[in-house]
């Protein structure tokens, strides 16, 4: 076999070996515990696609096309009759941050799939601070005018309970940057995906050699380049951005990297536990991070739920060629059991191309893969977003069978 060294080869060849390559994937993942659901952001330059980040708690189902959500319908049944049969009562254990109201939407229309799977659907929080002293619910209004009830969660004999009311299942949308105060191991109720790896344990670091990993052995199956697939990365421990301890190290391993890509290429300095966009710098040279001024530095300093970061995964900059109204955008692939179900473009005005787009300006541009997949111009890119989502879901599945 021939090998695949460019981009438009591997879309073509996406293409015309779709069966073949999704049965590969299926089959490596029939042994091992695929999310309940991730979210993959993904670059495409003119010479490779590549994921960039990772999410086992997606938080954007408000963005995915209608259209895209009503065909997730089956699958979403299928999933959860997977992990519990005969269930019946379903609950959403979401983040603490009820003041973000288009997470708000999030969870309604997460919900909504939920529910139209054939299934009731209870939203359920474990952060005691929500509620007052007497309090077994709260009422919220998203950003799109949805009404939400947010229930108090509770555990009966390690079951989780609602109003009185027992959970058959519960699907976890709180990726823990602060764990919550609970047994996980003593939780009777099934709960996908497990709560054992949120970002209080998982690493990006972690995370990207895993995906080296996957990557290098499709592309070894399928006789194709590597590198059109991946980022190239280093990571490196014992960072504090206060002190000033580490950062040399870091600046020499970013030079190390920027060494080893083309001539003018930058970097993402990234927090390996960092979420939501936090914890990212963009750089050209070592030089930069030393020269870091305070307000930066306690910008990587400490992320989300004050988390502090250590560890920094370096991370080449793909500089997109993608753009919506002639804005700078990226793909992000919605999957369920590791199935790509719809995406979005994410694209910011106020951002260069090599930049990090998941920051303040951001907008959200819709794209229904089920018309895609009609529009035969536009078939061979879809294939080529969703084998990229589907290997780093993969990716994130070894992550989860680390820590079970």
């Amino acid at each position: 076999m021939t090998q695949i060294n460019s981009k438009l080869e591997l879309e073509a060849f996406c293409c015309s070996n779709w069966n073949e390559i999704n049965k590969y994937i299926d089959q490596q993942m029939e042994s091992l515990p695929t999310p309940f659901y991730s979210s993959v952001d993904i670059r495409e330059s003119s010479s490779k696609v590549a994921p960039v980040d990772h999410n086992m708690y997606p938080a954007g189902f408000n963005n995915v096309c209608s259209a895209d959500l009503d065909a997730a319908i089956d699958i979403m049944t299928k999933t959860i009759n997977k992990y519990q049969a005969n269930a019946k009562v379903i609950g959403i254990i979401p983040e603490s941050n009820t003041k973000n109201t288009f997470y708000l939407d999030h969870l309604a229309y997460l919900s909504r799939l939920i529910r139209d799977a054939g299934f009731e659907v209870k939203i359920i929080s474990l952060d005691e601070e929500l509620f007052s002293a007497n309090q077994n619910s709260i009422e919220l209004i998203s950003a799109s005018k949805f009404d939400l009830t947010i229930l108090r969660g509770t555990f009966e004999a390690n079951e989780l309970y609602a109003n009185g009311e027992k959970i058959d299942f519960a699907v976890l949308n709180n990726d823990q940057s602060t764990p919550l105060k609970v047994d996980w191991n003593s939780v009777k109720t099934p709960i996908a995906p497990t709560p054992l790896i949120g970002w209080f344990k998982r690493q990006k670091n972690k995370h990207f050699a895993h995906y080296k990993m996957v990557a290098d052995q499709f592309c070894e199956e399928f006789s194709i380049n590597p590198e059109i697939l991946q980022a190239k990365f280093k990571t490196v421990e014992g960072v504090d951005y206060s002190t000033k301890e580490g950062l040399e190290n870091l600046a020499k391993s970013t030079d190390e990297l920027l060494a080893d890509l083309p001539e003018n290429s930058k970097v993402f300095i990234k927090a390996s536990q960092g979420t939501y966009g936090m914890g990212i710098s963009v750089v050209s040279s070592g030089e930069e991070l030393l020269n870091m001024n305070r307000k930066t530095r306690n910008k990587m300093d400490v992320g989300k739920n004050k988390i502090k970061f250590t560890s920094v995964l370096i991370q080449e900059g793909i500089e997109t060629i993608l753009k919506y109204d002639e804005m700078p955008a990226e793909v992000s692939i919605y999957l369920i059991d590791g199935k790509s179900v719809g995406g979005f473009m994410r694209a910011n005005s106020q951002k260069s191309t090599n930049a990090n787009l998941n920051s303040r300006g951001m907008v959200f541009q819709k794209f229904c893969i089920s018309e895609i997949k009609e529009n035969q111009e536009h078939k061979c890119k879809e294939a080529l977003y969703t084998l990229v989502a589907r290997l780093a879901t993969l990716a994130s599945a070894y992550e989860i069978k680390e820590i079970l």
